[in-house]
């Protein structure tokens, strides 16, 4: 066997760097021979060496200009190095060589892809296709695109196309789980997530996905499982240490948490990819922390793009807002902004919504379709056609409503297609991008010293950031306790946060309210089965009988808001509070004790007790918290003048005054929009609180 025969044996048994060794044999004696100095360079290639595969490629091609498989493997090592135009350039070269190559052509759409030209790599993969109708890979790429652009169902049927060519492909099953889960089909995806790796069990990214398939199943206990054998086998891999300890909090599984959170924070203060934004602010009492998380998930997720908006001035007779959301439906934000939406002034305003979800055909979607001069899907839209919808609109203000919470759309405010655009409501606290350059805060969430936590400049508003609905149904049916499964006599704590927010600290604290009023019980939402069965077990922990647990199951909004009225104080969780949970409460006509917090998540619902007159209810620390609390439960006289003075205040006080929240947040529209037209730059400012309306 010749030399260059054994180079190549070993090079298609999968072992690069043992044919490289031979290349290098042949090339001591024969330093101009193409064949080892080309397939020199695809095995240094395949060891991430670009810079040493490009140039002896370039070599090979020095000596024999007209070989199409070698400009195709110079194409790839000069896209690896970040070199696009001249991977480009190479490709072609191949293709005008020998046109019909399949592989050149699925090349050029990974060069194409590289440069985020989706549409373009999308063409060449097609052609890829057209040339070899049975190219699982060009099929697979074809698909991964499509899923770029937000095109699930293509993607699926490209993808069963790739795995008819080759069944074995664990990436092409791991796609079709993507593309399974982006259309809703979440047990599906799992099956296909677990397909991928039997083929392959040391693929990390189907793992990942796994986790992620299982979160949305809801089978929280074994996410955590897999997403904490995942950072064990592979603790780079981005962001896997931060869904381990979400799932695990979502569970409630408190076993090594503290270990976990303290690895999650010394990664990110590292600069490493650990966490996503939304499940770090359930235990970060940083707010720079959470700045330095965001900043890096936005980073790694969500580069840098081409501005839409070129910087035209338009001249509307109205301002034109655009509000981005996933869930312009019975949801949380949905139902605190019903109300603003229709009290707009539309003599000043015109209202364009964007819609990156579904439309759920409820009475409060059928609400937000009636305020909205129109309402944009954009939900199949590519982030480039996304932002074009946008800018076609000459949109003056676009309002991101999601943050990284929900069905977020963070590539569209990524390419800038309108001269103003704001993080509003949907994620407390800053998303780490220069492209937003407002922040609506309130001076409770976000204290003036705070500042420099956040990369966008904050606006304050009067009262509160939030707004609410005071139009908001609460069920007329009289309830009994024992229709909740609550004993009559018992005082009643409850905490309707989200099983995820319940930090062992906290807990710890409400059983000491359970040990020191007797009798009493707390009443949790029952969010899952996994954090039921493992807060009866800390129960235990903390010698308290595991029935003076009661847990709620979800109900309709407006009979879940009637059912606040059996409970007797509403106990609140840290350090990331109440928000939407705490408005409801407080529109039921139930006092929130909760504890002024180190980070926006923290201190919403301070701000919403300030808001409500109820101030006296923001505490400095789980001791003054628990204080606080117990000697409300001891002293039923005092805790009933406090539900009266919130009974007058729900008709009076700001936190459900719809229409001075509208003008608040309209006047900090305007000021932006002054701003903008002035040439000015974005920055700080406070909202001056308007003057009550005579009647």
């Amino acid at each position: 066997m010749s030399l260059l025969a054994r180079a190549i044996a070993l090079h298609r048994d999968g072992r690069p760097a043992d044919a490289e060794a031979v290349y290098r044999q042949i090339l001591e004696t024969s330093p101009d021979d193409f064949a080892a100095l080309h397939l020199l360079g695809v095995a240094l290639h395949q060891q991430g060496r670009n810079e040493a595969a490009a140039t002896s490629i370039a070599r090979a091609l020095d000596l024999n200009a007209n070989d199409a498989a070698a400009h195709s493997n110079l194409s790839l090592a000069l896209r690896d190095l970040g070199r696009y135009g001249e991977a480009l350039a190479s490709i072609d070269r191949a293709i005008a060589i020998a046109p019909d190559l399949a592989q050149s052509w699925n090349n050029r759409g990974n060069v194409l892809r590289a440069m985020r030209r989706e549409l373009n790599a999308l063409e060449s993969y097609e052609r890829a296709i057209a040339c070899k109708p049975d190219h699982g890979v060009a099929h697979r790429n074809r698909a991964d695109v499509l899923l770029d652009l937000n095109r699930p169902r293509e993607a699926l049927d490209a993808v069963d196309r790739a795995l008819r060519a080759n069944a074995a492909d664990a990436q092409s099953w791991n796609l079709r789980g993507v593309a399974l889960g982006d259309l809703g089909d979440h047990a599906g995806a799992l099956a296909s997530f677990d397909r991928a790796l039997q083929l392959a069990p040391h693929l990390a990214e189907p793992r990942f996905n796994r986790g992620s398939a299982l979160i949305d199943l809801r089978r929280y206990a074994d996410a955590a499982t897999a997403f904490g054998a995942l950072a064990r086998d592979a603790p780079a891999h981005p962001f896997v240490r931060g869904q381990a300890l979400h799932a695990k909090m979502l569970a409630c599984d408190w076993e090594g948490l503290d270990q976990l959170a303290a690895a999650v924070i010394a990664d990110v203060r590292d600069g490493q990819p650990s966490a996503e934004p939304f499940g770090l602010q359930a235990i970060a009492t940083s707010a720079d922390d959470l700045k330095r998380c965001a900043k890096i998930f936005r980073e790694v997720r969500f580069p840098a793009a081409p501005a839409v908006w070129k910087g035209e001035r338009y001249a509307h007779d109205r301002i034109r807002i655009g509000y981005v959301s996933g869930e312009f439906r019975q949801q949380a934000t949905a139902i605190l902004t019903a109300q603003l939406y229709e009290r707009h002034d539309r003599a000043r305003f015109s209202l364009h919504a964007f819609d990156n979800g579904t439309a759920d055909g409820s009475p409060l979607r059928q609400r937000i379709e009636r305020a909205f001069d129109e309402i944009v899907p954009i939900a199949a839209l590519s982030d480039d056609a996304a932002a074009q919808a946008v800018r076609a609109r000459e949109i003056d203000i676009l309002v991101d409503l999601n943050g990284y919470f929900g069905r977020f759309r963070q590539g569209l405010f990524a390419r800038r297609p309108a001269p103003v655009q704001v993080n509003y409501l949907g994620f407390p606290g800053t998303l780490g991008s220069d492209c937003y350059d407002y922040l609506i805060a309130d001076p409770q969430v976000i204290p003036r010293a705070d500042d420099r936590h956040y990369v966008e400049r904050v606006v304050r508003l009067p009262d509160s950031y939030q707004p609410n609905d005071a139009t908001r149904a609460i069920a007329s049916r009289s309830l009994a306790r024992s229709d909740a499964g609550l004993p009559d006599d018992a005082f009643v704590f409850c905490c309707f946060n989200n099983n995820y927010k319940i930090t062992p600290d906290v807990f710890g604290s409400w059983m000491r309210l359970l040990r020191e009023v007797e009798g009493s019980v707390l009443w949790l939402l029952e969010d899952n089965a996994d954090a039921a069965r493992n807060l009866r077990r800390e129960c235990a922990r903390h010698g308290v009988p595991a029935g003076r647990l009661v847990f709620a199951p979800r109900v309709a909004p407006d009979a879940h808001l009637a059912r606040h009225r059996l409970a007797d104080l509403f106990v609140d969780t840290l350090p990331s509070t109440a928000h939407t949970t705490a408005s409801d409460a407080l529109w039921a006509g139930l006092p929130l004790v909760t504890v002024y917090g180190t980070t926006f998540s923290g201190r919403v619902a301070a701000s919403l007790l300030h808001a409500a007159g109820l101030p006296e209810l923001v505490t400095r620390d789980l001791d003054h918290y628990v204080s606080v609390a117990s000697g409300l439960a001891r002293d039923r006289a005092r805790l009933l003048a406090l539900r009266e003075r919130l009974e007058t205040n729900r008709r009076c006080c700001p936190l459900f005054d719809s229409d001075r929240y509208r003008r608040h947040l309209e006047s900090a529209f305007a000021t932006m929009h002054q701003r903008q037209h002035a040439g000015l730059p974005p920055d700080s400012f406070d909202v001056a609180p308007v003057a009550p309306v005579r009647h």
